[in-house]
């Protein structure tokens, strides 16, 4: 499973199996198998129950990074099997890339290679705002100078020139080259779940695509069916073509997989914005305040708050989400976000009419 994901090197388990019952002390496992970081874990059987432990440890300095217990009945052991890897895959990933974020923000300056150039923009990048965008992407083209066909990095490229396209200014230069990095992204990331994630989002988003979107989705996950990165992306595009339903479905298996995750906010706000859609308002004005705490300056989680709060009448708190949106998104404009972002035509007019009805300027 972990070795599904493209950015992370797996010692095969033929040499970690010979660790096997050994008291070893994890620091010299990592210089003997040229890794950072270690996963160990135990099986206890009972009867008919089993109990399986895990940890993740970082080898350079012995902190724990990530732990869990899984109680199992043991009814169906490969069924258990893909159960347990899994939840352990879906745990580990983020885990893995807050240690290597963090790992990167102690090195000079001088010595970053390209993945690590691409780890130091992340922080910026997810502040999925223009202000943050500028500042990672710098960082993201000097990745890209030194590794022309880094997929992820074209990705998070990708991501990021969408992001000063769609809350910056709507500018025809960051379309045009979100789209380019887009499709660097499936050019040279076939086998990255993450990297064909990315291009899927950006590619729904900026060029309204949403054949080929799917297409990089369900690419991605094929590569790695526990990846709550390609759900927490996916839905967004999803949402806005107008499936309110696979959209809750994919928002919901992102937060099941990555409860922690960075991205969070995105897929608890297309709950509230899918459920808008259904016509479940209440329903939609608590995921939306939800997503609103894990995130207050993304400024779009406003606007997904303030639709169903205007629908249900409650127009004061309606205009208070809609003043907050545009205090953190001065351009924001309904027709040209609308249009900005491909707005299915089935749910168009609903959407613009309740963020006019919140206050928000055509």
């Amino acid at each position: 499973g972990l070795s599904r994901i493209r950015w992370l090197f797996v010692i095969a388990r033929n040499s970690s199996f010979t660790y096997k019952g050994r008291a070893v002390d994890v620091k010299q496992v990592g210089r003997e198998l040229g890794v950072r970081y270690v996963l160990e874990g135990s099986v206890r059987k009972v009867g008919n129950r089993v109990r399986i432990t895990g940890q993740l440890i970082d080898a350079e300095d012995g902190g724990h990074l990530w732990a869990e217990r899984y109680d199992r009945d043991l009814t169906d052991v490969f069924a258990l099997q893909d159960e347990i890897t899994i939840s352990v895959v879906a745990a580990i990933e983020p885990n893995l890339r807050r240690a290597e974020i963090e790992r990167v923000r102690r090195k000079r300056p001088d010595s970053l290679d390209a993945y690590d150039l691409l780890l130091r923009a992340l922080p910026d990048v997810y502040t999925f705002m223009p202000q943050g965008a500028a500042k990672g992407l710098p960082l993201l083209d000097r990745a890209l100078a030194i590794e022309p066909s880094y997929a992820l990095a074209h990705g998070f490229a990708a991501w990021t020139h969408q992001t000063l396209f769609i809350r910056g200014g709507m500018s025809a230069e960051h379309r045009e080259k979100s789209s380019r990095h887009a499709h660097a992204a499936i050019e040279h990331g076939s086998g990255d779940a993450m990297a064909l994630a990315l291009a899927g989002f950006t590619i729904g988003l900026v060029e309204h695509d949403r054949r080929l979107a799917d297409e990089a989705f369900s690419q991605a996950l094929s590569l790695s069916a526990s990846c709550a990165f390609v759900y927490a992306f996916g839905c967004v595009p999803v949402a806005y073509g107008g499936d309110a339903q696979r959209a809750i479905d994919w928002c919901e298996q992102a937060m099941r997989l990555s409860p922690l995750d960075a991205m969070r906010c995105v897929p608890q706000g297309i709950v509230g914005f899918a459920n808008f859609l259904a016509g479940r308002h209440e329903q939609a004005v608590a995921a939306g305040r939800r997503a609103v705490e894990m995130t207050p300056g993304f400024s779009i989680l406003h606007g997904w708050l303030a639709a169903p709060l205007a629908r249900l009448g409650r127009i004061e708190e309606a205009k208070a989400a809609g003043a907050r949106l545009m205090a953190l998104d001065p351009h924001f404009f309904v027709g040209r976000w609308s249009a900005a972002v491909g707005l299915a035509p089935a749910i168009r007019d609903d959407v613009t009419d309740a963020l006019r009805q919140a206050g928000l300027p055509a």
